[in-house]
């Protein structure tokens, strides 16, 4: 049975009406009003993001009408070694005939050229008096930049000299202005050292 929802009269055989598609809670009664649970949210809030901007779509360049120059890539510089002193040069002057042999390079070989196996050293004594006694590669002579002198090293069969005193093998020696080289034994085959 229905009731005034104003006074709570009954009714009687009313014909209720269809309800309406969003009632109100003004036309509802207190215990047909229904109460909506909180609609839970299943994601967490996130604040609304601004908008990303657009890159601008690459023009050309008009060369005619700007002065752009296009940029070389950036290269890591290297650097800056020590500037090292000048090497000097190393002559040896052969005592029976005066002749001159220099080092060219900061190291070679003294020696005689070998036509057999095709080796020329770097300070080639073909040609001088008892060349015989010299082995094909008698001496290595190099540069040695930390100790900032010419350094020699006799790798030799017949032995070699330096101020009257044998060499050991494998072992290097400086080598200075004005220093006596004998190569191989009885005094046959002698130089000057010259470093300028």
């Amino acid at each position: 049975m229905e009731c005034c929802p104003g006074c709570g009269r009954p009714l009687g055989n009313v014909i209720a009406s269809a309800p309406t598609s969003n009632p109100t809670p003004t036309n509802l009664n207190f215990s047909q009003r229904q109460v909506q649970p909180p609609q839970q949210q299943s994601q967490p809030y996130q604040p609304p993001q601004p908008p990303k901007p657009q890159p601008y779509p690459p023009q050309p360049i008009n060369s005619e009408y700007t002065d752009y120059q296009p940029h070389s890539p950036y290269i890591e510089p290297t650097p800056a070694q020590p500037p090292r002193s000048v090497r000097p040069v190393l002559k040896l002057i052969h005592m029976t005939t005066g002749r001159e042999f220099r080092l060219s390079g900061e190291e070679g070989h003294i020696g005689r050229r070998s036509q057999i196996h095709g080796t020329v050293p770097e300070i080639d004594l073909v040609g001088i008096p008892h060349e015989g006694v010299v082995s094909r590669s008698h001496a290595r002579v190099f540069w040695d930049w930390n100790q900032n002198t010419y350094m020699i090293l006799d790798t030799s069969r017949n032995g070699s000299y330096l101020n009257g005193h044998l060499l050991a093998q494998g072992v290097n020696y400086r080598l200075s202005n004005g220093d006596y080289l004998q190569l191989g034994q009885e005094g046959l085959v002698q130089f000057r050292i010259m470093v300028e």
